[in-house]
């Protein structure tokens, strides 16, 4: 088994109202990297990946747009980044990135949903020691050492390399994910997943009513417009 990681594409809502949902957490996180690198994609790299699996996700033009053009409106909310960290059912670890414009409000927030399902939210450094923070790439191919051969050409720290029923992964630490996608570039059509994420250094299943309290939880986190992404340790 390769390492786990959350694939958007295989998760995005089927209703109506969760895609709203998804469109609406897309569009906070368009403006807000659109207000802070300029909203010219050209630009701002960070904000043409975004766009970029925003589309593969199927996320309409007018949001991507309405977004953009709210940022070079200038004033708007001022969100700012926040992670909240805890433990689930069974001593499972679990991290919640938000973007908010009252942290005070998320946190009473993020916290009343851990407490409703018996949880536990933490203080910062609980548990974002056992996840790795890392830039993640998959793409269609079956020649791993073509593509180490470019990132170690281009000087790029590579965490792993997996090569799985005709799909290359790889995992770089975060603060490599530039340099490593322009290494990839020339060797990919279309990258099937293109991100940076949290991965549980260990991952552990759960059973029972442990399972189903941990899946009110997740529920009950991106139900909350705040809450862009959860990242746990428990096997799906």
């Amino acid at each position: 088994m390769g390492r786990a990681y959350q694939n958007r594409k295989e998760s995005m809502a089927k209703t109506s109202d969760m895609k709203a949902k998804v469109y609406s957490k897309y569009g906070r996180e368009i403006y807000v990297c659109a207000k802070a690198g300029g909203p010219d994609p050209d630009g701002n790299l960070s904000l043409r990946s975004l766009i970029d699996r925003a589309k593969k996700d199927q996320v309409p033009t007018h949001v991507i747009d309405k977004a953009i053009d709210k940022a070079q409106g200038g004033g708007g909310e001022d969100f700012s980044p926040a992670l909240y960290e805890g433990f689930g059912p069974a001593g499972s670890m679990v991290l919640v990135e938000c973007l908010t414009d009252n942290p005070n409000r998320t946190f009473g927030d993020v916290r009343q949903c851990f407490t409703k399902t018996k949880s536990k939210i933490g203080t910062p450094g609980t548990v974002s020691h056992m996840f790795d923070h890392s830039a993640i790439f998959v793409f269609k191919g079956d020649d791993e050492e073509a593509a180490l051969d470019a990132l170690m050409e281009a000087d790029v720290d590579v965490s792993d390399i997996e090569n799985e029923d005709g799909m290359i992964s790889v995992f770089a630490p975060n603060t490599e994910y530039f340099k490593a996608k322009q290494a990839l570039e020339p060797l990919v059509d279309e990258f099937e997943v293109d991100e940076i994420q949290y991965l549980a250094q260990n991952m552990a299943p759960l059973t029972g009513d442990d399972l189903e309290q941990f899946g009110q939880l997740l529920d009950l986190l991106n139900d909350n417009d705040d809450v862009q992404n959860v990242y746990h340790s428990v096997e799906m």
